[in-house]
C-alpha cells in the first residue's frame, strides 16, 4: 500500500484529504514526525509554497534512522498543499497569507506566525465591511505537491495539482464545521457556506477535492501502467 505523508499539523486539513481519496493509501502526517523541521513559507505563490514544503520534507526524510520501520512499504510520498482565500474586492488578499491574515497587522510578528480562524474572520469582514454583495465575490484556491521518498536514492522531481472553488463572502459567519474561512465563503451555485454545507457535499466541490481528485486520477493511470511518479 502506497504511504503519503501528508505535511500539516492540520488535523482537519488531513481529515478531508483521507475523506477525498479514501482507503487505498495509509496515511501519516507530520504529527507522525513530531521532530520534523518547521519549513517557512515565505513563496509568494501557492505552487512555489507547495513545491517547497514537500521537497524540504522528502529531504529530510531520506536521511532520518529507522525510516523503513516508521513508513512500511516499498512506495511512500510527500504530499504538501498550500491554500488560500482570494477575494476580488481586496485586489487577491489574504492569497498565500490566508492562515498569518490577521498576523500582518502585528509589527515584529514571525514570518510563520499564524493567526486564529476567528482573528482573520474578523479582518476579512471588517475589511469588507462596506462591499456589496455583488462585489464580495473570491475563491478558494489549492495546489498539492506530490513527491516520491525514496532513501536513500535522490528524489524524483515532484508533481503539481490545482483546484479552485468560485464564490463569495458572506456579512456573518455561519456553520459551525469546517476550519479557516469556511464559515464566511459561499460557493457559487450556494446560499450556505462551506461550514454549512457538511462534510460530504464540501468534499464534493470544494478546492482541495478538486486537486486531490486530479491527483488520484493521475495515481491510479500511473499505476495501471505499471509506471511510479
Amino acid at each position: 500500500m502506497t504511504t503519503l505523508i501528508i505535511a500539516t499539523r492540520n488535523a482537519h486539513k488531513v481529515q478531508e484529504i483521507q475523506a477525498v481519496l479514501g482507503s487505498q493509501f495509509r496515511y501519516l502526517s507530520l504529527k507522525d514526525f513530531p521532530e520534523a523541521p518547521k519549513v517557512i513559507e515565505d513563496q509568494p505563490t501557492f505552487p512555489k509554497n507547495a513545491a517547497k514544503k514537500a521537497r524540504e520534507l522528502a529531504k529530510w526524510l531520506q536521511y532520518i534512522s529507522g525510516f523503513e520501520y516508521r513508513v512500511p512499504g516499498a512506495s511512500a510520498y510527500v504530499l504538501a498543499d498550500d491554500s488560500g482565500l482570494e477575494v476580488d474586492a481586496l485586489n487577491g488578499a489574504p492569497g498565500v497569507h490566508s492562515a498569518r491574515f490577521a498576523a500582518l497587522d502585528h509589527a515584529g510578528a514571525a514570518p510563520d506566525e499564524n493567526s486564529t480562524d476567528a482573528d482573520n474572520n474578523a479582518k476579512l469582514l471588517r475589511l469588507l465591511k462596506d462591499v456589496p454583495n455583488e462585489r464580495r465575490t473570491a475563491r478558494f484556491c489549492c495546489v498539492l505537491s506530490l513527491m516520491q521518498v525514496k532513501p536513500p536514492q535522490p528524489m524524483l522531481a515532484g508533481h503539481l495539482f490545482e483546484g479552485t472553488c468560485e464564490g463569495r463572502i458572506g456579512f456573518e459567519a455561519r456553520g459551525a464545521a469546517g476550519f479557516g474561512y469556511d464559515p464566511l465563503f459561499m460557493p457559487s451555485g450556494c446560499e450556505q457556506s462551506f461550514a454549512e454545507l457538511g462534510e460530504e457535499k464540501k468534499n464534493a466541490i470544494s478546492h482541495r477535492a478538486q486537486a486531490l481528485t486530479k491527483m488520484r486520477n493521475a495515481i491510479v493511470t500511473l499505476i495501471q501502467g505499471g509506471n511510479r511518479f
